[in-house]
């Protein structure tokens, strides 16, 4: 493996992927192994996703979140195209003219899986339980102040304040209504080892390592195109990538795969030796600055900092390319996004801003950096961009890389302890709002520096007049004006660099030939239903 000619430049790991595609034993040189299909027709999908409940309620990890998604269903959808589509509703709610009031009509005729019919006082049965005791009942409890049946297949939200994406929040798969029958005796603990709702497959055992997954016969729409799936969860990255291309795994989820091995399976899919998946990009990994602290208080130091960042060479050198490069705190796709709110790099102007806070002049800036030691990918930024900083700007800023561990990082962010650290996003349901709200939401500030809420929470401390009523005018926007206003506030949080957006993820899913190539829907869940073996 021969370094680039650039000194900071890391060794390019994709060899390395190549090689074990090449020679594992179980691959017969650089082809797939043609292992036979299940006897009984059996589809197995595996990832790095270990699932420790399968309740609702208590799920909140992308491995409960693609579970969930085929054996329960939501009131609405987005399809592959962004497009909100009803699916236990019947069409949009109908507000009220204050904003305060929405009622959505129910299909008729859909069964759960233990035979119990789906109504009104089974959605209202979930709400509720979910407000009760969900991790996340935030989603519903900030927005939602109370939900009744107001007929057999109707149901009634009474809302905090007049909120446009509604049909968005409800499309969040921790909503999917779950049997009044079989969760009697849980409506106020979690039943995390069961499930009962009216999703396209039955659970039929379940553990934190294998979930079995069969066809539900009653299922009121499009009936699953295999035999069952097989959900398996392997916590060592080379391992799955081995099961794949040894036949014991039809179907390849990227989640937690290493970036390498990737990278390989991408290739082999160029190659037609797999088919490959992509889905929406709605992960964003971005830096989170602490700007109520020196040296970053210093808004002319957070703007070098901005300009410091060479996204395109840290996104080919750490990501093999399969991450783009990010300038904006909304995913491109969603309405309100701002694709280039923040500056791209520019060494000579971060120069000007370093010089101008006092520094290049014999004086450098230790600028301390903490990446989460168990993500590979972390360091590897950490790395990169140390070494292009001391190549381009060494005289002015010095970055001090520290690893620690993403459990213990997340539990010290409120408590001010990072002036740099890097970390990553993705909204519970697809909507600017559900990125926004959650770096900069703020219950108590003074002046510029948040005191309390999601902006303290997050790291950055920071707050500025008016922003906080922008976000909820935003909220209860829809179409042209609301995107304005989404665009407004990442433009003016842009000019402060509380945070620094660096790239975009997006779920990738591998299946072996002749299965059928994976497709996802609009929240990056792949469909699990539709994936078939070709006779």
């Amino acid at each position: 493996m021969g370094r680039s000619r650039r000194p900071w430049a890391l060794r390019n790991t994709a060899p390395l992927a190549s090689l074990l595609f090449c020679l594992s034993p179980l691959l017969g040189g650089c082809g797939l192994i043609a292992a036979p299909p299940s006897p009984d027709g059996r589809l197995v999908v595996a990832s790095k996703n270990r699932i420790d409940t399968v309740d609702p309620a208590g799920a909140y990890t992308f491995g409960a979140m693609q579970l969930l998604s085929a054996i329960g269903d939501t009131l609405y959808a987005i399809d592959a195209k962004g497009r909100l589509e009803p699916r236990l509703a019947l069409g949009l709610p109908r507000v009220s003219p204050d904003g305060l009031t929405a009622r959505l009509s129910l299909r008729r005729g859909v069964r759960f899986h233990d035979g119990t019919p789906f109504d009104a006082a089974a959605m209202v049965f979930t709400l509720q339980r979910f407000l009760a005791i969900g991790k996340l009942s935030y989603l519903l409890g900030d927005r939602v102040a109370s939900v009744r049946a107001t007929g057999s297949h109707e149901i009634e939200l009474t809302l905090k304040r007049p909120y446009g994406a509604l049909p968005r929040l409800l499309s969040a798969v921790n909503l999917t209504p779950l049997s009044p029958t079989a969760y009697q005796k849980s409506s106020r603990r979690l039943l995390n080892n069961r499930f009962v709702g009216t999703g396209p497959y039955r659970l039929v055992s379940f553990s934190d390592q294998k979930q079995r997954l069969d066809p539900f016969g009653g299922y009121w729409g499009q009936r699953p195109a295999n035999r069952g799936l097989d959900l398996l969860t392997l916590s060592n990255s080379t391992a799955l990538f081995g099961a794949l291309q040894s036949g014991e795994v039809d179907v390849l989820l990227s989640t937690s795969l290493e970036i390498d091995q990737q990278a390989a399976l991408h290739r082999a899919a160029q190659r037609g030796r797999l088919r490959e998946g992509k889905g929406p990009a709605l992960e964003i990994g971005y830096l989170t600055l602490l700007t109520d602290q020196p040296p970053l208080n210093d808004p002319r130091l957070r703007q070098a900092v901005a300009y410091s960042l060479d996204r395109g060479t840290i996104s080919r050198r750490v990501s093999l390319g399969l991450r783009d490069p990010l300038r904006d705190l909304v995913p491109p796709s969603l309405p309100g996004a701002l694709p280039h709110a923040w500056p791209s790099y520019n060494p000579g102007r971060a120069r000007r801003l370093y010089r101008q806070a006092g520094y290049c002049n014999g004086k450098v800036l230790n600028l301390p950096l903490t990446f989460r030691s168990n993500i590979p990918t972390d360091r590897l930024f950490a790395l990169t961009w140390q070494a292009q900083l001391r190549q381009d700007l060494g005289d002015c800023v010095r970055l001090e890389v520290n690893g620690m561990e993403s459990t213990t990082a997340y539990r010290q962010l409120g408590d001010g302890a990072f002036p740099l650290i890097l970390l990553d996003w993705m909204g519970d349901f697809p909507d600017a709002d559900n990125y926004l709200v959650p770096l900069l939401g703020c219950d108590q500030e003074q002046g510029n520096r948040c005191l309390k809420g999601a902006s303290a929470a997050s790291g950055s401390f920071w707050a500025a007049p008016g922003l906080q009523e922008q976000l909820r005018q935003s909220a209860a926007l829809q179409g042209r004006p609301r995107v304005a206003l989404l665009q407004g506030i990442q433009h003016r949080t842009a000019r402060a660099n509380p945070y620094l957006p660096l790239w975009l993820v997006a779920p990738r899913a591998w299946a072996r030939p002749p299965v059928s190539r994976p497709r996802y829907d609009g929240s990056g869940r792949v469909l699990l239903q539709e994936l078939r073996r070709a006779r």
